[in-house]
């Protein structure tokens, strides 16, 4: 696999962090490679948090690995897509790697403090401008070149939600919507108002601006997400395994992945496209649209069986070499000091033995 991308030229991958756990207290974290072209995983890198010091660094450690890796193998990345991890940033920019950041990751972000700010008294004009903000960011992204003009063409929401379409930005001088009259002549907001300064002041914020410059103007890490919610079902977050089994669960999800991501959408009897509506938690009530795609195959467990019974069973010394070639970290207990289980049982204390 990694052969035939460094056949290629301009390679586009995105990049991403699982850890086996919520929170700052995760024990693994597995770093995701991901072909966006051929929506293929590529490489799968597991980071133990006392490697790097705490499951802060794991991510960063994971991109290093996976990089590494590439660069060997003589891939040649025109770009990286990932979300807007701060270590991540410096890294690549360090590193020379052209970033640029998932649309998604920042609609959410800027949706979440919109949320709040409707709820203000004196505010709840704004969201009826939520849906079209969230539409913007992902037009915006698409349909621009180069950084100026992605920010002009974020920051001309500003001038829009005022019912004013020209704007001074020569990079995007007017809106590109035909003129019309609005039936809803309530919904436009006035500078000198609350609801306007609390949107100007998240919709122009220096750091959402030089983030907008960076937006992904073609492949976005939902396939990266979407691959996540498939090693779920060989890792479940609420057991813990070993390192080894960890990875070898890894290896088992995304062999399941790549088999499967490319299945075409079911249909019916008649040949009739197949459709189903959900209900996404997130979406609080908002339904959406999915296609129903062809069922499952699981070729790479025939393929894994061959495998084990042709080759393993016959010359298992490689395959042993191999595995004992995988490093593998210390428990995490082992920093600590292991008293000996008599001493520990005689300072036992309980709340009714105290």
């Amino acid at each position: 696999m990694l052969e035939q991308l460094s056949r290629r030229e301009n390679v586009i991958v995105g990049g991403d962090m699982r850890a086996d756990s919520p929170g700052h207290s995760a024990k693994y974290g597995s770093y995701t490679m991901m072909d966006l072209a051929t929506n293929t995983v590529v490489d799968l890198q597991l980071v133990q948090s006392n490697e790097v010091g705490g499951s802060y660094h794991m991510e960063k450690e994971g991109l290093k690995r996976s990089l590494d890796l590439l660069d060997a193998r003589g891939v040649r990345l025109e770009c990286i897509i990932t979300d807007r991890h701060p270590q991540i940033q410096k890294y690549l920019r360090d590193r020379n790697v052209t970033q640029f950041y998932d649309v998604w990751h920042i609609e959410k972000g800027i949706s979440k403090k919109l949320d709040k700010i409707c709820q203000i008294k004196g505010c709840e004009k704004l969201r009826k401008w939520l849906r079209s903000i969230k539409n913007h960011i992902y037009w915006t992204a698409a349909s621009s070149t180069t950084g100026p003009e992605r920010v002009a063409k974020w920051t001309s929401i500003l001038n829009h939600v005022q019912d004013k379409h020209v704007h001074e930005d020569p990079n995007f001088p007017a809106c590109l919507h035909p003129q019309r009259i609005s039936r809803d002549k309530n919904k436009w907001l006035s500078a000198a108002t609350m609801p306007f300064y609390k949107l100007e002041k998240v919709l122009a914020n220096k750091r959402i601006l030089k983030d907008v410059a960076k937006l992904s103007p073609h492949h976005q890490t939902s396939t990266v997400e979407a691959f996540h919610s498939v090693i779920l079902r060989f890792a479940p977050k609420n057991v813990v395994f070993p390192f080894l089994g960890m990875l070898c669960r890894l290896y088992l999800a995304a062999l399941h992945y790549n088999e499967n991501a490319g299945r075409p959408q079911a249909t019916s009897a008649t040949g009739k496209p197949i459709y189903k509506l959900a209900f996404p938690k997130a979406k609080k009530g908002e339904y959406r649209v999915r296609e129903v795609k062809t069922q499952q195959t699981f070729g790479y467990v025939e393929e894994l069986l061959d495998l084990i019974f042709n080759q393993v069973f016959v010359d298992p010394s490689p395959y042993v070499d191999e595995v004992l070639g995988i490093h593998i970290p210390p428990a995490l207990s082992s920093a600590y000091d292991r008293p000996e289980m008599e001493e520990a049982i005689s300072s036992r204390v309980t709340r009714f033995n105290q």
